[in-house]
């Protein structure tokens, strides 16, 4: 008589997904050029809103684009695969302190796109502000340091990214700024308003609330 052949059962449709398949899956859409294509098809309709929207630019319009910087204009993905998806505050503190992070190409030509056309450059970032100084060094690093304003996180700051970009663009539109475009890889970057169209890169690595 046999034991146990017939207890296997299907899993339950409220299972989530395995995480070990979903980090396979991330790193073959990194590893087939799929993620890096679906950024460059973002940025081109980005870069085809400025040109439209700074040929119709008013005397005196002070124009400006902003951009998220982590999975932006800036990538972790070294680390991020290096750490399997994981890593510690401490070791990611670290990581961002040695300014070190690549440009994400794409996102990289419309920032350069912006400057040609005259608009200013706006970064928001919920990196903290004793990241300052090697967030401004990787910035040099990769020929992106003509930026207008770089606002980064209060040390002591307790509200989630969500509420501080917005607050961060509602100050810009009440200093003059007219964000023409906002540009981040989570939905807290762009959710809130003030910016007249935004465009939301892909980013299935992580989530910022």
């Amino acid at each position: 008589m046999a034991f146990g052949g017939g207890c296997a059962t299907a899993p339950s449709s409220r299972e989530p997904a395995n995480l070990d398949r979903l980090k396979q899956v991330i790193r073959a859409y990194v590893g087939s050029g799929q993620y890096q294509r679906d950024i460059a098809a973002v940025t081109e309709r980005a870069q085809a809103w400025l040109k439209q929207r700074v040929a119709r630019r008013a005397p005196g319009e002070r124009l400006a684009i902003v951009f998220d910087l982590d999975e932006t204009l800036l990538s972790n993905w070294g680390e991020l695969d290096a750490d399997d998806f994981g890593g510690s505050d401490a070791a990611w503190d670290a990581w961002m302190g040695a300014g070190k992070d690549p440009a994400i190409g794409p996102v990289r030509d419309l920032y350069r796109a912006a400057r040609q056309l005259g608009v200013e450059v706006i970064v928001i970032t919920s990196r903290l502000e004793h990241l300052r100084a090697a967030t401004e060094r990787n910035l040099r690093e990769i020929d992106c340091a003509d930026l207008a304003v770089l606002r980064m996180k209060p040390e002591a700051a307790k509200d989630t990214a969500a509420a501080f970009k917005t607050a961060a663009r509602a100050r810009l539109v009440a200093e003059g700024h007219v964000v023409i475009a906002n540009i981040g890889d989570q939905d807290s970057d762009l959710v809130g308003g003030y910016a007249e169209r935004s465009f939301k890169l892909p980013d299935p690595f992580y989530f910022t609330p």
